[in-house]
């Protein structure tokens, strides 16, 4: 339970813990920031990690602090790729284990097969769109590493996605950093954030079961 105070406290007020790791580790920052977003992308164990509100303070942070806009963007984007590039081999290697029916410890299977609905429903556009979607954003290049895409198909998609992802967020801090209610009210616009990047998993799963039920309806009356 007080992991778990720790983590909402580190989401809530996050501007201020990452003005306390600037303060103390100064140019280091930038080395624990993409530990953070490696980590984040490329550990199916971590999908706990502040992605999305991570970048976004960051960039507030390039705007009014020591940090250079530019090397985080470039910093950040090679943490993306490389993490998604690390957990599709990871699926690659154990994937098979999975499928012959072998518990994988670590792995939630719920996890799992919400990353599989949205291949269905998306195919190769999940790696990008899921950048966008907390959990969703650990597990699909897992799932693509599984079977489901070629790493050639893979690569570019995950270049495409993680560049845009990091650009979108850094850049959005950047440029609203000095707006009012960003400055003095970073917990709500923090969970502003996550409330929007959870809301395409949100529909996803309030989509399916009304599909699932409308199915179920129907063959019943048959």
């Amino acid at each position: 339970m007080e992991l778990v105070h720790t983590l909402i406290s580190i989401f809530l007020h996050l501007d201020r813990h990452l003005a306390d790791v600037i303060q103390q580790y100064g140019m280091f920052t930038y080395a624990i920031l993409f530990l953070i977003i490696f980590c984040e992308t490329g550990l199916v164990v971590t999908p706990f990690l502040p992605g999305d509100s991570l970048l976004f303070a960051a960039g507030v942070f390039a705007k009014n602090g020591p940090l250079n806009v530019m090397v985080l963007i470039v910093l950040l984007c090679i943490a993306a790729i490389l993490g998604d590039t690390v957990n599709y081999w990871v699926g690659h290697f154990i994937g098979p284990r999975i499928f012959r029916g072998e518990k994988i410890r670590f792995l939630n299977q719920k996890h799992l097969d919400r990353t599989h609905e949205f291949f269905e429903k998306y195919g190769s556009e999940t790696i990008i769109i899921a950048r966008f979607v907390p959990i969703v954003r650990t597990f699909a290049p897992f799932v693509a590493g599984v079977g489901s895409m070629s790493y050639g198909r893979f690569l570019t998609y995950n270049v495409l996605g993680g560049i845009l992802w990091v650009n979108v967020l850094t850049f959005g801090g950047y440029f609203f950093a000095n707006i009012p209610v960003v400055k003095n009210h970073f917990s709500f616009v923090v969970v502003a954030i996550i409330i929007i990047s959870i809301l395409p998993g949100v529909y996803e799963f309030l989509h399916q079961r009304h599909l699932a039920a409308k199915e179920n309806k129907t063959s019943g009356k048959s």
